[in-house]
């Protein structure tokens, strides 16, 4: 289907199969994923590719998220995008589906924001997210939303700075964005209180969705002032833990996904989140040491740690023990595995000019 108020742009090209799998502006490279229309096989993104896109901060991680199979042409036109005919078409889908409809337009709405702020190398302006803010208010989130659906429209959204606490939103514009992300954070909470065996998420939608959390924070949600927030990480933290030490499930985590991982729950722990008073905490960043400590010595899998994924691990680490994490024999494991492949990184010759000042 063709939006009319998209000034030509297909409301279709938002996926080409890949919109669970949008890149952040720091990415890199995935395995296959399962969801759309069977199994997708990514491919590992150039090092130029990730040169280009990876402005990153050290302590600022990075979605667990790769660089799409079938490339879409980036959207300059911001108002292009927030058509109010736009508007009522996902309105009137929501409505005419009500708890039958999936969330899959919403999300392919969701990502033509995320490609636009991955085009322009940037998160929305004030005036943009002005301008966007208040076309949302009618934006639900309901129970019928898939795993993708949901994990792929907050992540998005939250990339592209939607959430971002911004002093100059008149209290209208305020209202919409907390009842935005309250909408999405109900979904969450309630898809992870579902029995188990209707998780049907995978490793790269658990660490997509537990980064958007942590960079919700990172970009000035506060924790005490946001219950729903602090009760989605914890509802999200058993289910990590599982992927973590799920035979079938561990080999699938990539060290992207291990290093997204560790920054979110570094990122919240240093905002506020104390280990001492949250145990999951403790049980997921054990489940995760472990597989780090794997990856770095795996022949097949040390070369694709990159000096991004080494930084912000190290980082992660860093800041829990900052924040009372013990150092346990495991933890001084881990770290001594990626010093080698910190040291191998920056003397090579095609990695070491990958490393930047941060």
């Amino acid at each position: 289907m063709m939006d009319r108020g998209g000034a030509g742009i297909s409301w279709q090209c938002a996926t080409s199969g890949n919109d669970y799998k949008q890149p952040d502006d720091r990415t890199d490279s995935s395995k296959s994923g399962r969801y759309w229309h069977g199994s997708v096989r990514q491919v590992n993104a150039p090092l130029t590719y990730i040169q280009k896109r990876n402005e990153y901060r050290a302590s600022d991680g990075f979605s667990a998220n790769h660089a799409k199979k079938h490339s879409i042409k980036p959207v300059h036109d911001f108002n292009a995008l927030i058509t109010q005919e736009r508007m009522d078409y996902l309105l009137s889908i929501s409505a005419r589906y009500s708890d039958r409809y999936d969330g899959k337009k919403h999300s392919q709405f969701a990502t033509l924001i995320k490609q636009y702020t991955s085009a322009s190398r940037r998160p929305l302006h004030h005036s943009e997210q002005r301008q966007l803010i208040p076309l949302l208010h009618n934006f639900k989130a309901t129970s019928g939303w898939t795993w993708r659906s949901l994990t792929t429209t907050l992540h998005s959204f939250t990339s592209a700075g939607v959430f971002t606490i911004n002093k100059c939103l008149n209290k209208g514009s305020k209202e919409a964005q907390e009842a935005l992300l309250s909408t999405l954070l109900d979904a969450v909470i309630r898809k992870c209180n579902q029995e188990p065996e209707t998780w049907d998420i995978d490793v790269q939608g658990v660490a997509n969705l537990l980064w958007a959390l942590a960079k919700l924070v990172s970009n000035g949600q506060k924790l005490e002032k946001t219950p729903k927030l602090k009760e989605a990480v914890a509802a999200l933290l058993p289910l990590v833990k599982t992927k973590a030490e799920s035979k079938e499930e561990k080999d699938d985590f990539i060290p992207q996904h291990i290093s997204s991982l560790l920054w979110a729950v570094a990122k919240l722990v240093d905002n506020g989140l104390e280990l001492k008073k949250t145990p999951k905490l403790k049980e997921v960043v054990a489940a995760l040491l472990p597989l780090v400590k794997t990856k770095a010595e795996s022949k097949e899998e040390k070369d694709h740690f990159i000096p991004q994924h080494i930084s912000n691990l190290l980082w992660a680490v860093a800041k829990l023990v900052d924040n009372g994490l013990e150092k346990t024999p495991k933890l001084k494991g881990t770290v001594a595995t990626l010093l080698p492949l910190m040291k191998a990184n920056a003397e090579s010759k095609e990695e070491k000019d990958h490393f930047n000042t941060q």
